[in-house]
C-alpha cells in the first residue's frame, strides 16, 4: 500500500517509489493540443483533466512501485474503498465502495480491462469479477471511478468502476520476483518489443503459497499477449489473448466463538477438502482506424471461455455443517464499435465518444449439496443453463468552454434479455425466459477552475441494478424494473506547491429495490440512502519526505423496507469510517522507506445490525534500495513487512446458517523481492 493517487485531479502522488515524491501525470493541456494518434481504448479521447468524476489514477510506474501480488491490492490507495479479504485462495474478496458492501464478490463494482467487462453476469454471484486474470506488471493505467459516473460501463457500475488499461507499444523488459513467509513465491515479467512487421506486448505471472492456515495453499499462473500489426498509415489490427489457470485449497471459516477462544489460525474439523479451480481464456481482435488526426474508429470482437468450480463447507444450522459444490462453465462473445473524437467547435475544445456494444453470455451452472471431501453424494440440487444477452448504446462529451465552465454530458441505454433452462433440477425455484429489460442512465457534471490550482466540481449521475439472479428468471419476477441509483456529488481539489488535497461529498438514493413477496414471487419495493465524504491529502514538506492521508465517512441506511424493523438499519459490509496514512522518506539517493497505517471502523454483518464486523488497524513497513546497474539492467531490491502488529481482529465477519463466522486476518508476513528494468 505505497503509492497513493489523489482522487480526481490529473496530478497523482507517488509515495511508494524510493524518491517518495509527487509527480504529475502526463496529459494534454487541452483537446486542441492533441491528436488521437495513440488512442486505442474507447473513451480515451475524453479530456480527463476536465472531468467532474471522482476518480483515482495510478500509472504504470506507480503500479510497479506498489509491488503487489494481486491488482486488487491497489484499491487500498483509493479513499472510501475498503477491502475485506476472505483468504480463500482463488475466491474473490469483497470490496466496499460508496455505501455498497458487495463489490467484486458481488455486483456492486464494475471492472473492465481495455474496455472489456470482467464482471460475470450469472456466475458465482451476479457481477462477480476476478482481477487475478490481470498481471500487475502489465498495467499501464489503473483508474477507479467512485459512484455510477462513467457512461462507458452499465451493469454493475453502481458503486463505481475499475477501468484498467494494459501496456501498449513501447520497448521494455521488466522483471519482478519475490519470496516470503508461508512459502510465498511470485514471479512477474513483462515485455514490449517489435515483432516482425508489428509490435508485441506481453506479461506473465506465476505465484504460489502454502498459506498462513492449514490446508490453504494456492497456485496460479496468468499470461497475456497482444500483437499489433499496422495495415496502413491509418489502420492497425491487434490480436490479443489472456490465459489464467489456478488451483487452491481452503481452510474455510471459523466459528466466532472458536476464534475468540484463541484459535486464530486453526481449521474447523468439519471443513474437509474445501477449495477450487479456475481455467480462463480469452481471444480478442481490435481494428483501429484513424479517419483523421481528430477522429478515430475502433472495433472489436471478443470471446472468452471459463471453467470455475468451488467447494465450500458452512453451517446449515447450529448442529450441521455441509459441503456444497458450485460448478460454472461460462462462455462469452461480444462485439463493439466506437467513434472517438477531439475537435474544436467555434474555438471550444471537445472530446467525445459514441459507441455500441453487444454481448452474449452463456453459463452452465450445477449445484451439489452434501459433498464429502469433494466427492458428490447425490444428484444436483440445481442444474441450469443461463443465457444472458446485453446490448448498449452510449456516448459522452466534454467541452472546455472556459476554465470556469467545463461541462460533461453522458447518456447510456442498455437492454437485457435471456433465458433459463432447468436441465435436471430436483429442487429450487423454477426459471424461464428473462423478460426484456431496458434502462437509460444519464450523467451530467461540470468542473470549474476558479483559481490556478483550485478546481470545483459538481455532478449528477444515474446507475442501475438488474433484479438478482433468481428474480430475473422466475415467472413471479415478470415485470420487475431495474433498481435505480441517483447520485449527487460536489467536490474540490487544490494543487499547491507542497500540499495537494481532494475532497468529495455525495448523496446517493435508490428506488425500486426488489423484495420477495412469497417464494418465487417478487416486486419492486424498497429504498436506501447512501451518503458520505472522502478526503485525499498529500503534504510534501521537503523533497525527501511525503505524508499522505486518505479518509472517508459513510452512512448507508435502509429508508424503506417490507420489514419495518430494518428501516434505519445500516447496509451490511460497509464501514462507517476508514482512514489510511503513509509516510515515505528518502534519506539518501537510492534508498526509500515507508510506513503505512490503515484503519477500518466496524461494519454491520447482518441486516438487523445485531452482528458487527470488527474495527481493525493494520501497520505495514517497506524498504527499497536501488542497486548499481549490472548486466545492462537497473535493479531494485525491496522488503515488505505486512501486518507488523499481527492484528487480532478478523478480516471479515458474517452470519451463515444462523451461526456467526469469521475469516481470520492474514498473519504477519515478510516478503523480499528484486525488480529489474532491462
Amino acid at each position: 500500500m505505497l503509492p497513493v493517487a489523489l482522487g480526481l485531479t490529473p496530478v497523482v502522488a507517488q509515495v511508494g517509489a524510493p524518491p517518495g515524491l509527487a509527480t504529475a501525470e502526463t496529459q494534454p493541456a487541452s483537446a486542441s493540443a492533441s491528436s488521437l494518434q495513440n488512442v486505442v481504448v474507447k473513451g480515451r479521447a475524453l479530456p480527463r483533466e476536465s472531468s467532474p468524476a471522482s476518480r483515482t489514477v495510478l500509472d504504470a510506474e506507480q503500479v510497479r512501485d506498489a509491488q503487489v501480488l494481486q491488482p486488487e491490492e491497489l484499491l487500498r490507495q483509493v479513499p472510501g474503498v475498503d477491502l475485506r479479504p476472505y483468504h480463500l485462495g482463488g475466491v474473490v474478496n469483497v470490496i466496499a465502495i460508496r455505501g455498497f458492501g458487495g463489490g467484486a464478490h458481488g455486483g456492486d463494482l464494475g471492472m473492465m480491462i481495455d474496455g472489456i467487462p470482467l464482471n460475470e453476469a450469472m456466475s458465482h454471484s451476479d457481477g462477480y469479477a476476478d482481477l487475478n486474470v490481470v498481471v500487475p506488471l502489465e498495467i499501464d493505467r489503473f483508474e477507479v471511478f467512485r459512484g455510477p459516473v462513467s457512461a462507458l460501463y452499465g451493469n454493475f457500475n453502481r458503486g463505481g468502476l475499475v477501468a484498467i488499461e494494459s501496456r501498449r507499444g513501447g520497448r521494455y523488459d521488466l522483471l519482478d520476483v519475490s519470496a516470503g513467509s508461508f512459502g510465498t513465491v511470485d514471479l512477474q515479467a513483462a515485455r514490449g518489443a517489435p515483432l516482425g512487421p508489428g509490435h508485441f506486448n506481453g506479461a506473465v505471472q506465476l505465484a504460489r503459497s502454502s498459506g498462513f492456515r492449514p490446508d490453504s495453499d494456492y497456485r496460479r499462473g496468468t499470461a497475456s499477449g497482444r500483437w499489433t500489426l499496422p495495415l496502413s498509415a491509418a489502420t492497425q489490427l491487434s490480436v490479443s489473448t489472456r490465459l489464467h489457470d489456478g488451483d487452491w485449497n481452503s481452510a474455510g471459516y471459523l466459528l466466532r466463538t472458536d476464534y475468540d477462544a484463541g484459535q486464530r489460525r486453526a481449521q474447523d474439523p468439519r471443513v474437509l477438502g474445501d477449495g477450487g479451480a479456475k481455467r480462463f481464456g480469452t481471444l480478442r481482435a481490435d481494428l483501429d482506424h484513424a479517419l483523421s488526426p481528430e477522429l478515430k474508429l475502433l472495433a472489436f470482437v471478443y470471446g472468452t471461455q471459463q471453467d470455475y468450480t468451488r467447494f465450500f463447507t458452512r453451517p446449515i444450522d447450529a448442529q450441521t455443517w455441509s459441503q456444497r459444490e458450485e460448478a460454472y462453465v461460462r462462455g462469452v462473445s461480444g462485439v463493439g464499435l466506437s467513434l472517438n473524437g477531439l475537435h474544436q467547435v467555434n474555438g471550444v475544445p471537445l472530446g467525445w465518444v459514441v459507441a455500441a456494444e453487444s454481448y452474449r453470455e452463456r453459463t452452465d451452472y450445477q449445484f451439489f449439496e452434501g459433498s464429502i471431501a469433494r466427492m458428490r453424494t447425490g444428484a444436483p440440487v440445481s442444474d441450469r443453463r443461463y443465457r444472458f444477452d446485453s446490448q448498449s448504446v452510449f456516448g459522452e462529451v466534454t467541452a472546455q468552454v472556459a476554465p470556469i465552465f467545463q461541462p460533461t454530458i453522458g447518456l447510456r441505454f442498455d437492454r437485457f434479455d435471456g433465458s433459463c433452462e432447468a436441465k435436471a433440477e430436483t429442487t429450487g425455484d423454477p426459471c424461464s425466459m428473462l423478460n426484456a429489460v431496458s434502462t437509460t442512465s444519464p450523467k451530467i457534471g461540470v468542473r470549474s477552475t476558479v483559481w490556478p490550482g483550485l478546481d470545483l466540481r459538481a455532478s449528477h449521475s444515474v446507475g442501475f441494478a438488474l433484479p438478482p439472479g433468481v428474480a430475473k428468471f422466475a415467472p413471479g419476477g415478470a415485470g420487475l424494473a431495474p433498481t435505480e441509483f441517483r447520485q449527487n456529488e460536489v467536490g474540490l481539489s487544490w494543487r499547491g506547491r507542497a500540499v495537494r488535497v481532494d475532497l468529495a461529498h455525495y448523496v446517493m438514493d435508490s428506488r425500486n429495490e426488489v423484495r420477495t413477496v412469497s417464494p418465487g414471487l417478487f416486486e419492486n419495493f424498497g429504498r436506501t440512502r447512501r451518503q458520505g465524504s472522502e478526503l485525499a491529502l498529500t503534504v510534501t514538506p521537503r523533497e525527501s519526505l511525503e505524508w499522505t492521508l486518505l479518509a472517508a465517512t459513510t452512512d448507508a441506511r435502509v429508508v424503506e423496507n417490507a420489514s419495518a424493523g430494518l428501516v434505519g438499519r445500516r447496509v451490511t459490509g460497509v464501514p462507517a469510517a476508514s482512514a489510511s496514512m503513509t509516510i515515505a522518506w528518502r534519506p539518501v539517493q537510492g534508498l526509500g522507506a515507508s510506513v503505512s497505517w490503515r484503519w477500518q471502523d466496524e461494519a454491520a454483518a447482518n441486516a438487523a445490525n445485531t452482528v458487527m464486523a470488527d474495527a481493525a488497524t493494520t501497520v505495514d513497513l517497506a524498504l527499497q534500495y536501488a542497486l548499481p546497474r549490472a548486466g545492462g539492467a537497473a535493479w531494485r531490491a525491496y522488503f515488505k513487512l505486512d501486518n507488523l502488529t499481527d492484528r487480532a481482529a478478523p478480516s471479515n465477519v458474517f452470519v451463515i446458517g444462523g451461526q456467526q463466522l469469521v475469516a481470520p486476518n492474514a498473519s504477519r508476513s515478510l516478503r523480499a523481492g528484486l525488480q529489474a528494468d532491462f
